[in-house]
Formats: structure tokens, C-alpha cells, sequence
């Protein structure tokens, strides 16, 4: 089990010992227009097979987007909770691309799902889970949070919080959360650390409001970092400064 609060421990050098990993559906993309690239994936279940080595006990929420997303369906005029139960079982697909990816790395991982499908997942149980992780299994949390109308974003907040992780690092393609789109405006400012109630003051969207406030009131950091750097989840989990750290006020951390 992890040492408590998040700072240096007996290992070392990590300074995070339980994280929750956010993947976006889109960032096993690669450069495919639609599907899983195996190769993302393989990159990927590198990096949480060193982080795991590290000692670091490791949970992962991904997304659908790369396969179906159900609220740009509702916006076609599909049922919204349709919609969403469409990008449950799209998730669902991830992981189990993303389990046999890092299952190549010899690393054990389990996929638990929050809609039932006994055949190809474990049903999401908060303790199983945990138990999962004590043992240094990954855990790949699908289906979201099993209920329409939440993003995955909500579903890695509450699965950080459900077990005890010590921070949510959100996977991006850029290195950390910018006051404009950084691809379309030039001379953007990146943030390094910001609060809470920032993202939420200035709708900056990283995160929806739900899973951010989930975070506040947990007082769960948050880091979102360009997930393409080779080293970047080990560097992460070391506390190094990657990407902008999204926290509570600094001398309520002090």
C-alpha cells in the first residue's frame, strides 16, 4: 500500500505512491482517424510498466473519443443517455487494448468495469480494486462512472478518490493548461501551478466542473502534462515539474 501523503518515502526518489492515470480515447489515436494504434498503446504500458517498477502503485481511467462520443451523437439528435452508454462500452475497448498492451511489459493488470460484462472484465468493487493495487496489479477502470450524462474526467476523479490515490494525472497533447489554445493562438501562457477554483472561475477546460470540484473537495492534486514525452508519468509520479499542477492554495500545503 502506498506510504500516505504524497511526498519522499523509503523508495527514494517517488513521490506519488498511488496515481490515476487519464487517458483520453483520442490519445490512442496515434495518427489513425479513428480506432487504437498498438504502437501508442505499447508506448504507453512502457511508461507504466517502469512507473509500476518504481514501486509506484498505479490505477488508469480511459476514455471512448477515439471511437464514439456520446455527446457530439446527441448533438446529431441521438438520445443523450444513449449516447453516453455507446461511449461506456467504447471504453470498454480501450481497456482491453491498453490491458493487453501492458500485460506484454509483464506487468499484471486488471480491467474493472462499472457496467457488468463478466466475460471480459472484473465488476468495479471499491475494495477489490484497492486490493488489486496493494498486490501491484494495474487497474484499468472502464465504463466511466456506469451512469450517463458524467464524463470519464468525473469517472477518474471519482475512482482517484474511491482509492486513495495521491494525485490525478490527466494525459494531454500539450504540456499543460494554457490561458488560449496554444495551437491556434500564438504567445500563449502556460500555467505552472494554478488553483481550483481558478479552472473553475475561468472555465478554462480541462477538466468539466464536476470532476474539478470532486478534486477540491478532496483535496486531490491534479496534473496535466503532455502525455508524448518519453519519461513524462515517471516524471510526474517523481514530483518533478511537468505540465501545471492544479492543487488547493499553497499554504494549505505548507
Amino acid at each position: 500500500m502506498s506510504d500516505g501523503p504524497a511526498g519522499r518515502d523509503s523508495r527514494g526518489s517517488t513521490r506519488y505512491g498511488r496515481i490515476l492515470l487519464k487517458l483520453s480515447g483520442e490519445a490512442l489515436l496515434g495518427n489513425r482517424q479513428y480506432g487504437v494504434d498498438p504502437a501508442v498503446c505499447a508506448f504507453i504500458a512502457q511508461q507504466v510498466a517502469e512507473v509500476r517498477g518504481q514501486g509506484v502503485e498505479v490505477g488508469i481511467v480511459v476514455g471512448g473519443g477515439n471511437i464514439f462520443r456520446g455527446l457530439s451523437a446527441a448533438a446529431q439528435g441521438m438520445d443523450r443517455a444513449t449516447g453516453d452508454y455507446i461511449g461506456m462500452l467504447a471504453t470498454v475497448m480501450n481497456g482491453l487494448a491498453l490491458q493487453d498492451a501492458v500485460e506484454r511489459t509483464n506487468t499484471p493488470t486488471r480491467v474493472m468495469s462499472a457496467i457488468a460484462m463478466n466475460e471480459i472484465a472484473e465488476p468495479y468493487i471499491r475494495r477489490r480494486a484497492v486490493r488489486h493495487i496493494e498486490k501491484g496489479r494495474v487497474v484499468i477502470f472502464v465504463a466511466g462512472t456506469g451512469n450517463p450524462y458524467f464524463t470519464t474526467d468525473t469517472a477518474a476523479a471519482l475512482r482517484a478518490v474511491e482509492i486513495g490515490a495521491e494525485v490525478l494525472m490527466k494525459a494531454t497533447k500539450v504540456d499543460g493548461v494554457y490561458d488560449a489554445d496554444p495551437m491556434t493562438v500564438p504567445g500563449a501562457h502556460r500555467y505552472e501551478r494554478l488553483e481550483y477554483a481558478d479552472l473553475l472561475r475561468d472555465q478554462l477546460k480541462v477538466l468539466d466542473g464536476a470532476a474539478v470540484s470532486l478534486c477540491m473537495e478532496n483535496d486531490l492534486p491534479i496534473v496535466v502534462f503532455d502525455l508524448n514525452g518519453p519519461d513524462n508519468i515517471s516524471r510526474v509520479a517523481a514530483g518533478q515539474p511537468v505540465g501545471t499542477l492544479i492543487a488547493g492554495p499553497v499554504a494549505a500545503h505548507a
